[in-house]
């Protein structure tokens, strides 16, 4: 899903850890090869190519995954929607292309994640109107982190870290040290803004400097707001704490579009969730519990 992915355990039995590591290796290019946008024989692929033409089966895996993508656009109110592809597409960040005005202006009523009908009962998918394309960015990495979390869980590791792009989750701690996970500065590549010591949890960091380009002044970049079907400019950088980095990826990309205010109003009301987000500004604001930080 064009990021890079880092697994690290503590295991005493080296073959067994070769293992471990392979099958993680494995297990986030399955879910590569399912959910990718850059993959044209992927699940998500195919959709965006018929989907709007008649319902298609998907995997169980892929239906629960949209289904809680929709539960995510619900309680944002629509700031979290993996409908802004019917936009997305167009924008080329290795290029520097944008979408005209025109097209996003014909084209942005297609952001709408009511417009994804899901039947559990068939496992089938309709998009409700043609031209609507889906993108799981802000919540497929967080989804392959829990799967290799899980998987190593079961294998009955007790201290492991798995990091894919911004999506990082933890078991245990560093053996006897708490985890200390580098927050990046947004403006300076390769410095760290701050650092949090965590263990037993999933953090996940938003950021505008992920893939962008700047074009008459302005940062244009890959989370796009579903209103405008443009580069939401309220945040620069969202870092949530939850305890699964599904959840934690799709709020970074929730509070990022929402802004500080709006943001952590959202997550003050989600029990288990912490914030720190760097408005575009470049101010912190935290939720109340990380005050300390």
């Amino acid at each position: 899903m064009g990021t890079e992915a880092r697994v690290e355990i503590w295991e005493e039995n080296p073959k067994k850890a070769a293992r471990l590591i392979k099958q993680v290796i494995e297990e986030m290019e399955r879910i590569n090869q399912l959910m990718s946008p850059y993959i044209s024989s992927s699940e998500l692929s195919k959709l965006n190519k018929s989907a709007a033409k008649r319902p298609i089966k998907i995997s169980k895996e892929l239906f629960s995954l949209l289904k809680t993508s929709q539960e995510f656009s619900g309680l944002s109110h629509g700031a979290f929607d993996i409908t802004f592809a019917s936009v997305g597409y167009q924008y080329d960040y290795r290029e520097g292309k944008s979408p005209s005005k025109d097209f996003i202006d014909k084209n942005k009523s297609l952001i709408n994640y009511e417009l994804i009908k899901l039947n559990k009962k068939k496992s089938t998918v309709t998009f409700l109107k043609p031209g609507v394309k889906i993108d799981l960015g802000g919540i497929a990495k967080g989804h392959a982190v829990d799967q290799a979390i899980n998987m190593l869980l079961q294998e009955g590791v007790e201290h492991a870290f798995v990091q894919a792009g911004g999506d990082s989750r933890l078991i245990g701690d560093k053996k006897g040290r708490l985890w200390n996970i580098g927050i990046r500065h947004p403006r300076k590549e390769g410095e760290v803004i701050t650092q949090v010591p965590l263990e037993n949890v999933a953090i996940s960091t938003s950021g505008d400097y992920e893939r962008f380009y700047i074009k008459n002044g302005e940062r244009v970049h890959h989370i796009i707001d579903p209103r405008t079907g443009k580069s939401s400019s309220k945040s620069i950088s969202v870092t949530i704490i939850a305890d699964s980095s599904t959840k934690a990826d799709a709020l970074s990309t929730t509070v990022f579009v929402l802004g500080f205010e709006k943001g952590l109003a959202l997550i003050e009301s989600i029990p288990g969730v912490s914030a720190i987000v760097i408005d575009n500004q470049g101010k912190f604001h935290y939720t109340k519990d990380l005050n300390s930080y």
